[in-house]
């Protein structure tokens, strides 16, 4: 279970044999080969220069058990990055092209948050989580069918929201198939910056500037009410609100996004943590989750600041899980 099922989403608690190439997803192809301007994976993606940021924060505004701090230089060599995160319906013409079957499936079911169920839904409810019991582990519901078995992407009109119920094996399955990878965390924090350095949000350090709302974020008292005043309750298209320097939407709240890293709260401390490039510990058992998603609250988590940092086991699906993708790009 994570720290924070209240924004972060449950995890599973049982073993499910690999697929692909292994636990950890697909083995690379043409995600190993940098691209050029005229790539088609480019499509849709931002080139970022190489340079040197200030990652995580000094503040105590997070979660000590986290591992946010301290603020430290880190060095990032130049890529490519999705501008939005994966939607259903690139996700639906990766499944439709490979067959590929999700953890969630192969579970059987994943976790819906209590206000999203279907009616026919509650049915299917096989459990929530102690810690959390506004997660409840619905028999039945995938990224296809978010809310139960008789919900649907393409019947709802989710098909331009960012796919969810998706653990990072299959993200990395996806990432292999479109020819990229998922983002290092160092890469995910560069890029969700925006250019802006120390600041505690992709846009500057208020929330909402001149009043306006900048990302899909609960608001009201959390879990009972969520007023939507941002103008959404659930997720939203994965294009909405302003992006941030670098052109990228919605990397703070929506969804949390899968990043290729193990997770450790202190291996940046360490003399083993490579200031250039660093690409995380070699091994764990959570993976790093990053940005916050649309359940966020200042009661509960406020993960939704750039150098904040989650986790979750690398076979959890989740309503608010996603992820978006990177590619090396050739150095001139």
């Amino acid at each position: 279970m994570t720290d924070d099922p209240a924004c972060c989403g449950a995890a599973r608690d049982e073993e499910l044999p690999s697929h692909g190439e292994g636990d950890d997803g697909a083995s690379p192809r043409r995600a190993t080969d940098p691209a050029t301007p005229d790539d088609d994976r480019t499509t849709a993606m931002v080139r970022l220069e190489g340079g040197t940021f200030t990652m995580g924060t000094d503040s105590d505004v997070g979660f000590p058990a986290d591992g946010e701090g301290p603020a430290r230089d880190v060095t990032v060599d130049s890529f490519y990055v999705d501008r939005y995160a994966v939607t259903n319906a690139q996700f639906l013409d990766f499944v439709r092209e490979t067959d590929y079957t999700t953890d969630a499936e192969q579970y059987g079911w994943s976790f819906v948050f209590q206000d999203f169920l279907t009616d026919d839904a509650h049915e299917h409810v096989l459990r929530n989580v102690e810690e959390a019991p506004w997660w409840l582990a619905v028999e039945g519901a995938t990224w296809l069918r978010p809310f139960g078995p008789e919900s649907n992407v393409i019947e709802d009109d989710l098909l331009k929201h960012p796919v969810t119920h998706v653990s990072w094996r299959d993200a990395a399955a996806y990432a292999d198939w479109a020819g990229k990878r998922l983002p290092t965390e160092a890469e995910w924090e560069y890029a969700a910056r925006g250019g802006l350095d120390g600041k505690r949000y992709p846009w500057g350090d208020e929330l909402k500037p001149d009043g306006q709302h900048r990302c899909n974020i609960w608001q009201g008292d959390f879990p009972e009410h969520n007023t939507g005043e941002d103008g959404y309750r659930e997720t939203a298209p994965v294009n909405t609100f302003e992006p941030n320097g670098y052109g990228l939407y919605n990397v703070a709240g929506n969804v949390w996004e899968w990043c290729g890293d193990w997770f450790s709260a202190d291996y940046h401390t360490t003399d083993a943590y490579d200031h250039e490039n660093p690409t995380g510990p070699d091994d764990g058992t959570q993976r790093v989750m990053r940005g916050g998603s649309y359940l966020c609250h200042r009661s509960w988590c406020n993960r939704y600041r750039v150098a904040a940092r989650s986790k979750n086991t690398p076979d959890s699906s989740t309503g608010n899980i996603g992820f978006r993708c990177v590619v090396d790009a050739v150095t001139a």
